[in-house]
């Protein structure tokens, strides 16, 4: 009989992030770059990184300033959250967001 699969609902697996991330010729991962900073309130940074994920490109969130605290207390970060991609992938995830924000002005 097969073991079945243990689902956590809500939460990511600890590594894999680490695991999807594109690795350099010498096997150390790539460099992250900024794509684009989401305001925190509208959960556009979910949908975003939740559309990025979904074509392949994993996505890196960094809180400017306190915001990691702000997320902690209030459970949202008042300056926003930064998107980073490795940089392989960075033009196509820029292709991918203008598409959305050009799609969102419909």
């Amino acid at each position: 009989m097969e073991k079945e699969k243990d689902l956590e609902w809500g939460s990511t697996p600890i590594g894999s992030l680490s695991e999807r991330w594109p690795r350099d010729e010498r096997g150390e991962p790539e460099e992250p770059v900024f794509l684009c900073c989401c305001k925190n309130i509208d959960l556009s940074d979910e949908l975003l990184v939740n559309m990025l994920e979904a074509y392949g490109i994993p996505c890196l969130r960094r809180y400017p300033g306190d915001g990691s605290f702000g997320r902690l207390i209030l459970g949202i970060s008042g300056q926003g959250v930064d998107i980073l991609v490795p940089k392989s992938l960075y033009n196509d995830a820029k292709v991918l967001i203008e598409g959305e924000m050009n799609h969102e002005e419909l």
